[in-house]
């Protein structure tokens, strides 16, 4: 597979120092630089993706008329939540 380069990005010297200096040990500028990229993109994925559901949602309710009461919305939200707590906590404790 071939690679690519992505543009040189000029920036101003306090920019890359801060960058810089927030290096793990081994990482270089560059690798750094690949994977904020790769967050970046991973994370406009699922902005764009949440925005299709919610319009979604939107034209199906105005197509039915139909929804869910705001607090069941809150307390199903808090569940998933709750239980990715857990599942979280979980595996901090079985990591020690």
């Amino acid at each position: 597979m071939k690679t690519a380069i992505l543009p040189q990005v000029r920036v101003e010297p306090e920019l890359r120092a801060a960058a810089e200096s927030v290096l793990r040990e081994g990482e270089s500028l560059s690798t750094f630089v690949e994977a904020t990229v790769r967050s970046a993109i991973e994370y406009r994925h699922a902005q764009a993706a949440f925005h299709a559901r919610g319009e979604a949602a939107w034209q199906e309710f105005q197509r039915t008329g139909k929804s869910l009461p705001a607090n069941q919305v809150v307390g199903e939200l808090r569940e998933m939540l709750d239980d990715k707590r857990r599942q979280l906590q979980a595996r901090a404790v079985s990591s020690k």
